[in-house]
C-alpha cells in the first residue's frame, strides 16, 4: 500500500535531497581538484580557478612517484602499522567490551565511569613520550600502535552492541559447557561483524592518516610512515631524499602535480576499501549507538 505524502512532507524531502546534493558536491570538489591537478601539465595548473575536469594530461608526476623507492618503503611501513594496529584494536576492544556488557560484573558502573573519564583527561604529550621511551619502544612500530590500541569511545559502542545480543545464545552455550572465552570468540564475535567493521574501519583510517606520533617516536627515516613523507612533500615541495630514491630518474614535473600525485597514491587504498565495508560500517555505527 502506497502512503500519500502531504505537501509538507514533499517540501521536506526536496530540502533533504538538495542538502545531500550540496554536501556531495562539497565532498567531491576537493577530490576532483586533486586528481585533475595530479594529471595536468604546468600550463593548466598555473591557470587561475578550479580545475575539476582534465583538459590535458601529463602523468609524469605519477611516473616519478612510482619510481620512488622511499614511497614504497613508507607504504610498507604504513600497511604494517595499519594491519597490526587495527588487529590489536579490534581484539582488545572486544575483550574489554565483553565483560563490561555483563550486568553481573563486579563494580561495573565504576569501571565504565573510569573508562569514560579517560575520554576527557589524558596524561599529556610529555608523559606519554617519556613512557614510550622508558619502555624501549622508540623507533619501533609498537610505539605507534600500543598507545592508541584501545579507544574509550569505541569500547563503549561495542559494549552497547554486545549488550543488545540475545542472552539466550550465551546461556545455551554455557549449558553445553562453554566457558566465557569460548562464548566470546565462537559466538559473540561471529555475530558482531557490523560492529567489527565499524571498529576496524575507524582504526584503519586513524592509523593510515596518522603522522604526528611517527614524527615524535620514529627517528629512523627507513621506518617512517607514508604520511610523514607526504607531509614533507606538501610543505617543502619535495622530500630531501627524493632525487636519490628515484634511481636517478629526473623529469620536468610541476611541484603541484607531484604533490597531488603523491596525495592520490596515499589515499587510494582507503577509498578502495571503504565501499566494501560501508554497509557494515553504517549498520554497526547505528546499532552500537542506540542499543544497551
Amino acid at each position: 500500500m502506497r502512503i500519500k505524502q502531504s505537501a509538507g512532507d514533499t517540501v521536506f524531502m526536496v530540502l533533504v535531497y538538495v542538502l545531500l546534493t550540496l554536501l556531495c558536491f562539497l565532498f567531491l570538489v576537493p577530490i576532483m581538484q586533486v586528481v585533475t591537478v595530479s594529471v595536468s601539465p604546468a600550463e593548466i595548473i598555473n591557470r587561475y580557478g578550479f580545475h575539476l575536469i582534465p583538459t590535458k594530461f601529463d602523468f609524469n608526476g605519477y611516473v616519478l612517484v612510482m619510481h620512488n623507492s622511499q614511497i614504497w618503503l613508507a607504504y610498507k611501513n604504513t600497511i604494517v602499522r595499519t594491519v597490526l594496529g587495527t588487529s590489536i584494536t579490534v581484539l582488545l576492544t572486544f575483550m574489554g567490551a565483553y565483560p563490561l556488557s555483563k550486568k553481573y560484573l563486579v563494580h561495573r558502573k565504576f569501571w565504565t565511569g573510569f573508562i569514560v573519564l579517560t575520554m576527557f583527561f589524558s596524561g599529556g604529550l610529555i608523559p606519554s613520550y617519556l613512557l614510550v621511551k622508558n619502555l624501549g619502544l622508540m623507533n619501533t612500530v609498537w610505539a605507534l600502535v600500543l598507545p592508541s590500541a584501545v579507544s574509550a569511545y569505541m569500547l563503549l559502542v561495542v559494549r552497547s552492541f554486545i549488550a543488545g545480543l540475545p542472552e539466550s545464545l550465551e546461556e545455551s552455550a554455557q549449558i553445553d559447557g562453554a566457558n566465557e572465552i569460548f562464548v566470546l570468540f565462537l559466538i559473540i564475535i561471529p555475530l558482531s561483524l557490523p560492529i567489527i567493521a565499524t571498529v576496524g574501519l575507524y582504526s584503519a583510517i586513524f592509523h593510515w592518516n596518522a603522522w604526528f606520533d611517527s614524527m615524535i617516536y620514529i627517528q629512523d627515516g627507513k621506518k617512517q610512515v607514508l604520511q610523514i613523507l607526504l607531509r614533507n612533500i606538501l610543505l617543502v615541495g619535495s622530500d630531501p631524499s627524493w632525487e636519490t630514491s628515484t634511481g636517478g630518474l629526473k623529469m620536468n614535473v610541476n611541484s603541484e602535480s607531484l604533490k597531488m600525485a603523491t596525495l592520490v597514491v596515499s589515499m587510494a587504498p582507503i577509498l578502495a576499501v571503504y565501499p566494501f565495508l560501508q554497509k557494515y560500517f553504517l549498520k554497526g555505527a547505528l546499532i552500537g549507538s542506540i542499543k544497551g
